[in-house]
């Protein structure tokens, strides 16, 4: 794959996903993964969501080291390096005023397509994503499935220190988001077994 073309899609994929994410920030919704238990946690600290999302996932480069690899573990930090700064980015310099019924099924579906680009040229956004990158390529398991789990717990975590008006809008957010993925996600090559013989 020519390599001007796979990092311009991570970028591209980083730049989507931040739009989201800001999105569903300025409307108090919520995401799946990481990025949604860094949105849970700003309500309870005093770092920015870029901060918090770059450090929730320091842990996962090790078991993205260990289990996908040197590149794949790179191309994760340097999309997860790009997000936060992108968020930082957005959060002083863009300034939005979008309703919560518009706000959560457009901020899933931009972050469902940059996961999208993000998965098909062997990188992630770290945390659940990794994880979900890693069963489906060890066990087959569907990216979506791994995904929706998270947003299960997210969702239980965000009921405790949210207002319930902004839980239930965020469920069109993970709708979308879980649906963008499940139709368009396919595995790349690299995560595909090969037969047995070839």
């Amino acid at each position: 794959m020519n390599t001007t073309h796979r990092w311009l899609s991570i970028v591209e994929g980083c730049l989507l996903v931040a739009l989201g994410i800001h999105l569903l920030q300025t409307s108090q919704l919520l995401i799946s993964g990481t990025a949604g238990l860094g949105l849970v946690l700003i309500q309870v600290t005093d770092l920015s969501f870029g901060q918090v999302f770059f450090l929730l996932n320091l842990p996962f480069y090790i078991l993205a080291w260990r289990s996908l690899g040197r590149d794949f573990t790179l191309r994760t930090f340097f999309s997860i390096s790009l997000l936060s700064l992108l968020s930082e980015l957005m959060a002083r310099f863009v300034e939005l005023s979008i309703h919560p019924l518009l706000a959560a099924p457009l901020g899933g579906l931009l972050v469902g397509f940059g996961l999208i680009l993000l998965f098909r040229h062997n990188a992630s956004l770290g945390g659940l994503n990794i994880l979900a990158v890693y069963l489906e390529r060890r066990f087959d398991w569907h990216a979506s499935l791994t995904l929706l789990i998270g947003d299960l717990a997210i969702l239980l975590l965000a009921l405790l220190l949210l207002d319930p008006a902004q839980v239930i809008w965020s469920l069109l957010a993970f709708l979308a988001l879980s649906s963008v993925v499940k139709r368009y996600h396919r595995p790349p090559a690299w995560a595909t077994p090969k037969p047995a013989g070839a």
